[in-house]
């Protein structure tokens, strides 16, 4: 029996409802891809995923950054440092392209 599926989107509350129920049927992972029409990974990591972090670790947070007043010190330091550090780059260029722009200029001035 083959328990490869192609992914599927599931909602908060069908993750709850998925893995409610293959607790309740003692892991069998089997009868929750038959029911629920899920992948055996997706089941597996969700299961796992509740057992270890709770009900509230079965939302999907990709694509969502946390709030400033989510992060610990440390990731509000990390931010900063990535901001100033673009900062600096972009600040870099600038003066880059000011140089070759008065290089140009110069270039242009000396041919008639």
């Amino acid at each position: 029996m083959s328990s490869k599926r192609a992914s599927k989107k599931v909602t908060f509350q069908e993750r709850i409802e998925i893995v409610e129920f293959t607790i309740a049927h003692e892991l069998d992972y089997q009868a929750a891809i038959k029911k629920y029409e899920v992948s055996y990974q997706q089941v597996y990591n969700w299961v796992k995923k509740y057992e270890k972090f709770g009900i509230d670790s079965l939302q999907d947070r990709r694509g969502h950054n946390k709030s400033k007043e989510e992060l610990s010190e440390i990731d509000k330091l990390k931010l900063e440092n990535k901001q100033l550090k673009a900062r600096n780059l972009y600040l870099e260029m600038e003066k880059d392209l000011e140089k070759k722009l008065q290089e140009l200029n110069r270039r242009n001035k000396t041919f008639p």
